[in-house]
């Protein structure tokens, strides 16, 4: 009854160096230079993008791939040097606490399918790494984690008080990410953070808290969106800590994480119907409809609405029903909110293996068809704009800091609307945010692939060169893979 999604693998393609022509006539190679910033010691903070996040997973060439680790090596030839990151112990990914599994293995493309890689990981979170790390960012961290002490204490981790990442390499139990960044004494820094603040009630589907007004992030759970006024605070607090001394840096706006991949692979009408069984489902849906006219008749609800919870189905492609707590509550009366999706409302990836399943195997009882999905697979239109709403308040803040304090500002809100739209096209080769395929994003459908990192990457020297008139180089994309196979040797 549902669409079988089949993952077509994108097979590497080989590339032909041109040839040099010794042409007498060519212009003079521009010298690499750092302008007016200096990249004698550069710190990056940020979240899993910094990190290099991929996959589903932490793992070590992820973490080389990084465009943290990217953009170091380009500051290299303008007085930069090779930086250090709390390297992963292999590259399975996962953590393990005590022994325990606390975080899975990344996954990789088996020519049918996103799956597993085998093996067990090995890194284990309270094996603590000793010196200093230049790159500081954190999977998982929200923009308040950034300043929180004890966000990298071991002892926290099971409680979900710490963070397993930090835990491995933070300068104590009570750091703060932030502190162990100024103790570097950054002659040059890279911010990218504030997608977690919303990310996770949108991977969620909503079901956290939109924190809006709540001052008080102590009290925030796991999948909340965090108080734009927070995040301002926040913000504002980093970056001027950061240039007190007279460092230099590059910040980074936010994408609309709605355009990614894992709110846009699975159509909202993936089930398909034969005209016997769409009439079934409607005479088993006949009743929750009659009770819609009747709160409308006893004027509990509007016509208008009551159109929109109609549940009709056809031969054919079929959207599927959820339960939508925006709807005006009649569970009072026996009725319950349930509606069909549309276009405006986001499936998640991860609904695609449970769409059109059974529950308990009674054929009667169909996932998404004759079981309304819960809030968990679907970010509704409501939903979808809440996360708008406060990733613009988060970047109006990003963009004004940047401007006052004269940095560098990267783009990546334009590019991953490009990305989403039309795609970008270099050399022979086009990248878009299509799942699998496209070569942006990594097979979990929010964090890029390594030639996605590298396309940041990319931005950020470009932001550099524009507002510090350095001149450094981009990287070539076509030598970044798309994917990492199920071996990394």
């Amino acid at each position: 009854m549902m669409k079988n999604f089949k993952w077509l693998l994108l097979l590497s393609l080989s590339f032909v160096a041109c040839n040099n022509n010794d042409d007498d006539s060519a212009p003079a190679e521009i010298p690499i230079t750092p302008g007016s910033a200096s990249f004698t010691k550069y710190v990056a903070l940020g979240d899993s993008f910094a990190a290099g996040y991929s996959d589903g997973a932490l793992f070590k060439a992820g973490q080389q791939n990084s465009y943290v680790n990217i953009l170091a090596q380009q500051f290299i030839p303008a007085g930069g040097a090779a930086i250090t990151q709390p390297l992963m112990a292999d590259n399975i990914g996962g953590l393990l606490l005590g022994g325990n599994v606390i975080a899975g293995a990344r996954l990789y493309f088996n020519g049918k399918a996103p799956v597993t890689v085998p093996g067990t990981p090995t890194t284990e979170v309270t094996n603590h790494l000793t010196g200093t790390f230049n790159n500081l960012g954190i999977p998982g961290a929200k923009s308040f984690h950034l300043v929180a002490s004890g966000y990298g204490n071991v002892a926290g981790v099971a409680s979900g008080k710490a963070n397993p990442y930090y835990a491995r390499f933070s300068s104590s139990a009570t750091a703060t990410v932030l502190g162990d960044a100024l103790a570097q004494a950054p002659s040059f820094f890279s911010l990218f953070i504030g997608g977690n603040d919303v990310l996770s009630y949108a991977t969620s589907g909503g079901i956290g808290v939109n924190q809006t007004g709540n001052m008080d992030p102590s009290t925030y759970g796991s999948n909340d969106i965090t108080d734009p006024t927070v995040f301002a605070n926040v913000f504002t607090s980093l970056v001027t800590s950061l240039t007190a001394n007279g460092a230099k840096g590059v910040v980074a706006n936010l994408p609309y994480i709605t355009a990614l991949p894992y709110f846009t692979t699975v159509p909202y009408n993936p089930v398909a119907l034969t005209d016997a069984l769409a009439a079934q489902l409607n005479a088993g849906y006949a009743q929750y409809n009659g009770g819609l006219q009747l709160m409308v008749t006893n004027k509990l609800l509007t016509a208008e609405e009551a159109a929109r919870r109609t549940i009709k189905f056809v031969a054919g492609n079929n959207a599927v029903v959820i339960v939508d707590s925006y709807l005006t509550n009649l569970t009072a009366y026996g009725v319950p909110s349930y509606r069909q999706v549309t276009k405006d409302d986001l499936v998640v990836l991860t609904a695609r293996t449970f769409i059109g399943t059974t529950v308990g195997g009674d054929p009667l009882k169909i996932n998404g068809v004759s079981v309304p999905l819960a809030d968990q697979w679907v970010l509704s239109k409501d939903e979808v704009k809440e996360v708008q709403v406060a990733t613009d308040a988060y970047n109006k803040t990003i963009e004004s800091v940047a401007a006052s304090k004269g940095l560098a500002l990267a783009d990546t809100k334009t590019a991953l609307t490009q990305l989403s739209t039309a795609g970008v096209r270099f050399g022979n080769f086009h990248m878009t945010s299509a799942y699998v395929t496209g070569g942006a994003f990594s097979l979990d459908g929010v964090h890029p692939s390594p030639r996605g990192y590298a396309y940041i990457a990319n931005l950020f020297v470009n932001a550099i060169n524009a507002k510090y008139g350095a001149t450094l180089r981009t990287v070539d994309l076509s030598q970044y893979q798309i994917q990492y196979p199920a071996v990394i040797q």
